[in-house]
Parts: structure tokens; C-alpha cells; sequence
């Protein structure tokens, strides 16, 4: 994998009417990816394909929302999870992310797939805020306990508000 870039502070907005769209193996290589994903991500075809789909993740994002979306689709369960994106070039952009496992006719998970589409901007102020709090919990926490201390974080936070994590991000 080539090196990560470098983030910058230019948020790339996706388009309100564009869904970017990728499929995984279970282990979270990219298989497929729409041309919306290639063109704000910067990335052409051969650099996506068998990358882990991790290649995007922006340093920003908390380890515990990666806990929770594996927990969950390993699981056979749906995923919602607002996400800030790395673009090639180092800019960023956000989205909901809505992941759910692909199966073959036995229902063994054959991979995965992923829609997202542009989160509002009130969702991102609230997320942004929300993963600062997270990973300052991972910074305090051991290396193998950080995931899951600010995913403890993220649940008790949707459970004071009377919710379930899925009800409280969709709410956003």
C-alpha cells in the first residue's frame, strides 16, 4: 500500500444527489467502487482494488466507530456510521455510511457492501464534536482497550438521549 497522504484542512462536499458506492471481500478489501467513489476520493480503479478500505480513513476518525461498524456487520447487522473520508490529494469529506453484508445463497457473508451519501451540516458539527470526546478517551485509554473505551462512550452518550446507537446517529 502506498503511503497515506498527508490531511489537509479542504473538506470536499459530495454532491446532495450522489451516492458513492463500494463492495468489500469480509476481510474489507475493495472489490468494487463506483465512479463517485474514484472521483472524490481522487483514487482511479487499480489504486482501490484489493486495498484494504481502510486506504481512506481519515486520522481523525475515532478507532471505536471502526469497533462498532465491524462488531455490527460481522454480526449479519446493518451499519449506519457517519465517516470522515482521506482523499488522495490529503483533503477530506464526510458521510453516512449505510453497510450491510453480502451473502451467498447459504447466507455465509461474502463481503460486504457500502452506501454513502452526504450527511447535513448540523449531523457533521454534532459527529465532529461527538469523535473529538472519543478520541480523547483513546488517547487516555491503553492501545488495546481504546476502541472499545470510546465506543463505551459513544453508547452511553445515545443511551442517556433515550436511544439506541442506531436510532441516535439516524436522528442526527
Amino acid at each position: 500500500m502506498a503511503a497515506r497522504p498527508t490531511p489537509t484542512q479542504r473538506e470536499i462536499m459530495l454532491p446532495d444527489d450522489s451516492f458513492i458506492v463500494s463492495k468489500t471481500d469480509p476481510r474489507g478489501r475493495i472489490v468494487y467502487a463506483n465512479r463517485v467513489f474514484m472521483s472524490i476520493s481522487g483514487y482511479l480503479e487499480p489504486e482501490l482494488l484489493g486495498q484494504p478500505h481502510s486506504l481512506i480513513r481519515h486520522p481523525d476518525m475515532p478507532r471505536g466507530v471502526f469497533k462498532l461498524l465491524w462488531d455490527t456487520i460481522r454480526s449479519g447487522e446493518e451499519c449506519f456510521a457517519y465517516v470522515k473520508n482521506l482523499c488522495n490529494n490529503g483533503d477530506y469529506y464526510w458521510v453516512l455510511a449505510n453497510v450491510t453484508a453480502d451473502r451467498d445463497q447459504a447466507g455465509n457473508i461474502t463481503g460486504y457492501y457500502s452506501v454513502r451519501r452526504k450527511p447535513t451540516t448540523q449531523a457533521i458539527a454534532t459527529v465532529s464534536e461527538l469523535y473529538r470526546e472519543m478520541r480523547a478517551i483513546e488517547e487516555r485509554s491503553s492501545a488495546n482497550q481504546a476502541p472499545a473505551a470510546s465506543l463505551d462512550y459513544l453508547n452511553r452518550l445515545a443511551g442517556e438521549s433515550g436511544a439506541t446507537y442506531d436510532t441516535f446517529v439516524l436522528r442526527l
